[in-house]
């Protein structure tokens, strides 16, 4: 939007990038817009543009559309020369001192007065300059499918500033308009960067009278024309298909960008994504598993309505590690599943609930909360006088609950490496409580040994058997 003072060839302009402010400054204007610079702009705007896709329909062409900013910057210059614009209102460059910045090493005072000052704006300035700049180094990675390591990036930016603060050079970062400009030219490697600099330094040297009648226009539709072509709203449509979140994060940042700034559009997007994040850490999914027909396969119910619930068991998922941000969620939907389930065995006069099976091959890790969360289901679950049974622990979860009296309350006999063969035992211990055969009373749990304990054999196994 910045570029419109150079489209309309505008004196005074407001430094704001959001869209009410350059609106208004454009608008109160109206009077000192220039048709001169407008029609100059929108034609190689049009040719830019025209350039581009040229080259997307015929890639073997692709050099015309890398030459094409060189080429008006050429022909727009000659223009300027041969018809005196500059007269008629279209700005120039003007005159550039020919040239490299002196050194300024000798300028640094560490006891200068406004050392802490200086300190303080810099450490801000600093965190801005590489959050845009990563910002923007990883909206153009997305287009070409490459890293960018934050790291690197952060020590470029410093070396960068140590290295131009020696030779007179102002803040230095990756904005985004040249960024822009470079990556419309077809530039896929760093090398891009060294040539770029040899460049400017070349035309610093020796080049820079030529500059004299280069418009702004030019400049102005360059930039403009390598913006346009990052607009892609195809990704946007693709992202509110795919997940709503991320389009809404997308949506936020766009509206940010415009009707603030690029700082505030990026605060935006990182308070929206840590929000999501912390809202699925403080809610993780919980399923209820059944039976795939035909099979020791337990899979949620939702995603396969053809699975069926094991009667007298209860058999629960947690898709997430329990941490002390998510731990009394866990608990009270846990309570909350083993309360439906009750109302529905007694709606339906079917079998009495008797095992809660918790499936915990999703829990890489726990904590102490987590901890006291497993103990308080279980003894909400003994109070029901029902029985907790645990299937397929990681062994970080495994190690944590050896060093409290967890495992020695639930008894190891009671935990299991597939919800199959937990399910299995389950169904054992109904059956031998339903038919009460004294051959089978004289079978203790204590004998049938669990998966965990070293067993070579596993109890579905030797149910089946």
């Amino acid at each position: 939007l910045q570029q419109l003072k150079g489209i309309l060839g505008l004196v005074r302009f407001t430094h704001e990038t959001d869209l009410v402010s350059v609106m208004r400054s454009v608008f109160s204007q109206e009077h000192q817009w220039r048709w001169e610079s407008g029609v100059l702009g929108c034609c190689f705007l049009f040719f830019l543009i025209l350039t581009r896709y040229a080259s997307k329909r015929k890639p073997g062409f692709f050099w015309i559309s890398a030459m094409a900013p060189l080429t008006s910057v050429i022909v727009g210059s000659v223009l300027v020369y041969l018809t005196h614009a500059e007269q008629n209102g279209v700005q120039v460059i003007g005159h550039l001192k020919k040239g490299l910045n002196p050194p300024s090493v000798s300028e640094l005072a560490f006891r200068s007065p406004y050392l802490m000052t200086a300190i303080k704006t810099g450490i801000i300035t600093g965190v801005i300059v590489l959050a845009e700049g990563v910002a923007v180094g990883r909206s153009f990675a997305m287009f070409k499918n490459y890293h960018i390591d934050g790291n690197r990036e952060m020590i470029a930016f410093g070396m960068m500033n140590i290295a131009g603060s020696c030779t007179s050079c102002y803040l230095t970062t990756g904005p985004f308009s040249r960024t822009a400009v470079n990556f419309n030219a077809g530039c896929r490697t760093a090398v891009s960067n060294i040539v770029m600099a040899t460049a400017v330094m070349i035309t610093l040297l020796f080049l820079t009278p030529l500059f004299h009648y280069t418009p702004l226009v030019v400049l102005s539709s360059i930039i403009i024309s390598a913006m346009l072509g990052l607009i892609d709203y195809e990704a946007a449509v693709s992202l509110w298909k795919v997940d709503k979140c991320d389009f809404i994060v997308c949506m936020s940042a766009y509206i940010g960008v415009v009707f603030c700034s690029v700082e505030i559009g990026l605060v935006i997007a990182v308070a929206i994504s840590l929000l999501r994040m912390l809202m699925s850490v403080a809610r993780p999914r919980t399923f209820l598993l059944g039976n795939i027909p035909n099979s020791m396969i337990y899979r949620s119910i939702d995603q396969y309505p053809i699975a069926n619930t094991v009667p007298g068991v209860l058999i629960l998922q947690i898709d997430a590690p329990v941490y002390f941000a998510n731990a009394n969620y866990l608990r009270e939907r846990i309570s909350r599943w083993i309360y439906e389930e009750e109302e529905k065995v007694k709606s339906t006069g079917g079998s009495s609930l008797q095992y809660v099976i918790l499936d915990l091959s999703a829990v890489g890790s726990l904590d102490t909360s987590g901890i006291s969360m497993l103990e308080e289901v279980k003894k909400n679950i003994d109070r029901r006088d029902f029985k907790l049974v645990l299937a397929n622990p990681r062994s970080e979860v495994i190690k944590k609950l050896e060093k409290t009296k967890f495992m020695e309350s639930i008894g190891q006999e009671w935990i299991y490496l597939t919800v199959g063969e937990a399910v299995a035992a389950c169904n054992f211990m109904l059956h031998r409580s339903k038919s009460n055969n004294p051959a089978t009373e004289k079978v203790k749990v204590e004998e049938l040994p669990g998966l965990l304990i070293g067993s070579s054999h596993s109890f579905g196994v030797m149910v089946h058997r």
